[in-house]
């Protein structure tokens, strides 16, 4: 009788013990899902997607979020995130509804450096006290900067009308 129980708490040590082992060598953690996401993410923290970062926009897609609400990410990263998941890339990424950027009138600027850490992509150049500019190339549209401008002298304007102003004579 003794020799039955103590095969039978063996058996059951050596089943946990191989459970335990199993689960934590195949079991993919959340965590872990959650920053190869984040990783794929550009990490502009601009906050377009409607979460306050890529981060919480990670988690958020972990959980089951859709994944074409980032776009400085584009569909590249869309699907490059619905490949990391397994599941079908969804419809085109949802961008800004005119495609803006920032436009700074340099006549209106007093230099007071605010709109500088506002963007989180550093698409504003330019030092306390001197006039600012936005290279278009690396702006998102984000709105970030125009809240913190004391004097208003930042818009927001299509590409296209952006693009027009550099090619006209």
């Amino acid at each position: 009788m003794i020799l039955a129980m103590l095969v039978l708490g063996l058996l059951g040590l050596a089943v946990g013990a191989a459970l335990g082992f199993v689960r934590k060598r195949f079991a993919q953690d959340a965590d872990s899902l959650t920053s190869a996401i984040d990783a794929l993410l550009p990490q502009t923290q601009c906050a377009q997607c409607g979460y306050p970062g890529c981060r919480p926009y990670a988690v958020a897609i972990a959980s089951g979020a859709p994944l074409d609400l980032c776009p400085p990410g584009g569909q590249a990263t869309a699907e490059a995130i619905a490949s990391l998941l397994g599941r079908e890339a969804e419809q085109p990424v949802v961008m800004t509804p005119t495609d803006c950027v920032a436009v700074i009138d340099e006549a209106a600027c007093i230099g007071c450096a605010l709109c500088l850490d506002a963007c989180p992509v550093d698409a504003i150049v330019g030092a306390n006290k001197y006039v600012h500019t936005v290279v278009e190339g690396r702006c998102t549209g984000c709105e970030l900067c125009l809240p913190p401008c004391p004097v208003d002298c930042i818009a927001l304007e299509s590409v296209e009308e952006v693009a027009l102003k550099w090619t006209r004579p």
